[in-house]
């Protein structure tokens, strides 16, 4: 089994995908913070739960019978939500609010730092455990 394999490296992956195409959501609400009723959009948060069901082996049911319900296999990706109404609106009816679309562009920086260092971590700790050091990396 190699590292790409383990559910915590899909994880890590899956986090990093969403952070990528929250931030290139977020800078087209800041290009488009003239534009007149345009409304600020977000990705869906990802959701732990919906990412381990994604990561961990498809789990099916034993059918004996046909009268049996199978699950039902959640095939959606990142969903794109519209922002709800913000407090502050434009004369052009524009709801993008740079302040606010600053403040999630530098979470998403950090979240994603963050989820570079776990990796750095992870692989460190693999490299110790095959016996070819932890440093560097």
């Amino acid at each position: 089994m190699g590292m790409g394999n383990t559910t915590l490296f899909g994880m890590m992956t899956e986090k990093m995908t969403w952070l990528g195409q929250r931030q290139r959501v977020l800078a087209q609400n800041v290009a488009n913070a003239d534009t007149p009723d345009y409304n600020a959009r977000d990705l869906k948060p990802l959701n732990f739960k919906d990412s381990m069901s994604r990561q961990a082996a498809p789990v099916t049911l034993a059918v004996s019978d046909p009268r049996h319900v199978a699950l039902p296999q959640d095939t959606a990706r990142f969903r794109e939500n519209q922002e709800q109404k913000s407090y502050e609106v434009s004369i052009d009816e524009n709801s993008v609010v740079l302040e606010e679309q600053m403040m999630k562009l530098s979470q998403t920086a950090g979240d994603f730092t963050l989820a570079t260092n776990i990796y750095r971590k992870y692989m460190q700790l693999h490299r110790a455990a095959l016996g070819r050091g932890g440093q560097g990396g």
